[in-house]
């Protein structure tokens, strides 16, 4: 494989391994564990931002390069609702509105790639003016980002061993809890016109 030219792919694939090191991470009933999961999930958060400015930056742009960047996105997101659920953090509602979400929309995206449409980007598969907005707008893509890695940092803020200070803090708790639903709900609205656009791609 040609390093040089797949830097953004590399990146994107990379965060993944990232992610899973914070997740073990959170089965370490330690202190140091946890803020150092806390901060693995931040680096795992910033490197999907990172591979998309090389990719723009060095010309790295690529049908390829949307898919692992969407595959990456899955991948983390779910990794953290499940073990969240698992741990008992959340609702395991959380899990299975994401991953429902994700085969829906990449069932669908799967499709219209094989039309020549991308999810983002000048090929994009929404047609109109809201749905362009909801899902590919810079401004819902960094809102929904940030939504998530601060639910996903919070949890696991509020639930570091040995932070007694923070244990009984129900501010805190209700405002991490507010967040990982406005995250969740995010995911669900970001999907809409997805689905509610996917006709075109079915005729014949």
């Amino acid at each position: 494989m040609d390093i040089k030219n797949n830097t953004a792919n590399i990146v994107s694939v990379s965060r993944i391994f990232v992610a899973f090191g914070a997740i073990a991470l959170l089965y370490v009933q330690t202190t140091w564990a946890y803020l150092l999961a806390f901060i693995l999930t931040a680096i795992a958060f910033s490197m999907d931002g990172v591979d998309g400015y090389i990719a723009r930056k060095y010309n790295q742009s690529s049908e390829w390069g949307s898919v692992l960047d969407i595959l990456g996105d899955r991948i983390v997101e779910a990794s953290y609702w499940i073990v969240f659920a698992v741990l008992g953090w959340i609702s395991i509602w959380f899990p299975l509105i994401c991953v429902t979400r994700a085969f829906t929309t990449d069932g669908i995206r799967s499709v219209a790639l094989s039309k020549g449409y991308t999810a983002f980007g000048e090929k994009t598969m929404q047609s109109s003016k809201i749905g362009k907005f909801i899902c590919a707008s810079k401004f819902m893509r960094i809102s929904y980002a940030v939504a998530k890695v601060a639910a996903f940092m919070l949890l696991i803020i509020v639930n570091t061993p040995g932070m007694e200070l923070w244990e009984g803090t129900l501010a805190l708790r209700t405002v991490t809890m507010v967040i990982a639903w406005l995250a969740i709900i995010f995911c669900v609205v970001r999907a809409i016109p997805v689905v509610a656009e996917s006709g075109k791609f079915f005729k014949s």
